[in-house]
């Protein structure tokens, strides 16, 4: 089975726009359309039928475009169960445990609530895929806007066990601003100092960091090692349950001007 084909679509200021085919099928989905005329282009450029719709959270900025794709192309929306009044035009309700066909590809489904009530990833296990929305950044997370720091917590627990080759496809281009911040609170992590460089030369090239690799954010990402001493220790609670050091962490991010 041929892997998905992944195409990027920078819109807006930051975000991104996900175009993906499954090769067998010729199932085309959109991930998270903030607006439509790009998306529609793009695929009418490479002559592509878009067929699905797939919706991580309800936030305009993800769903902005599903109406007017919806009208063009007649394609299925996708999104998370627990949020499915607030996801516009949404025909499928998928949450925690489900698994979605697409094409001859898979998803499967997870609940990871934090940034919004109702937010899902998408993992193609068989692509390497993960589709995340706001929930996970390349060094970062989503601010809590309905959620409690346990639930956002867990929920990134649920995505840093995938695979270390699973490649990252969250929505926006936050890494230069979130790595200057990480070094913050986690300065002893050489991996993480070496990657800032690595970022800061990549955005001066105007080059994406996304995607990037599962692995790669479990040794940098300060989100998801909130359980590691060196972290604990840099903000203040050194021995300290993790969600207090998260949670602090995520305090300090929401302030930081960096």
């Amino acid at each position: 089975m041929a892997k998905l084909d992944i195409v990027q679509i920078p819109v807006l200021s930051d975000n991104y726009v996900y175009l993906i085919r499954e090769p067998d099928s010729g199932a085309v989905g959109v991930v998270d359309p903030a607006v439509y005329e790009p998306v529609l282009a793009e695929a009418d450029r490479r002559g592509w039928t878009i067929t699905h719709i797939l919706n991580t959270h309800h936030h305009p900025d993800h769903v902005g475009g599903n109406l007017a794709i919806k009208e063009a192309t007649g394609c299925t929306i996708v999104g998370p169960r627990a949020d499915a009044g607030r996801i516009p035009g949404i025909d499928v309700e998928v949450g925690d445990g489900d698994s979605y066909d697409f094409g001859a590809e898979t998803a499967q489904v997870f609940d990871v609530p934090g940034h919004t009530r109702g937010h899902i990833a998408f993992w193609f296990e068989g692509s390497d895929a993960l589709f995340c929305g706001d929930t996970l950044f390349i060094l970062g997370c989503g601010r809590l806007f309905e959620g409690t720091p346990a639930q956002m917590w867990h929920s990134l627990g649920k995505l840093r066990a995938l695979p270390d080759e699973t490649r990252i496809y969250c929505a926006h281009e936050y890494t230069q601003s979130n790595a200057r911040f990480a070094v913050t609170v986690d300065p002893e992590n050489d991996d993480l100092t070496a990657r800032a460089a690595a970022i800061d030369a990549a955005r001066a090239r105007n080059q994406p960091t996304v995607p990037d690799t599962m692995g790669l954010e479990k040794r940098t990402n300060p989100f998801l090692r909130a359980d590691a001493p060196g972290v604990a220790e840099a903000v203040g609670l050194t021995g300290a349950d993790p969600v207090a050091v998260f949670a602090e962490v995520r305090h300090r991010k929401d302030s930081f001007r960096g």
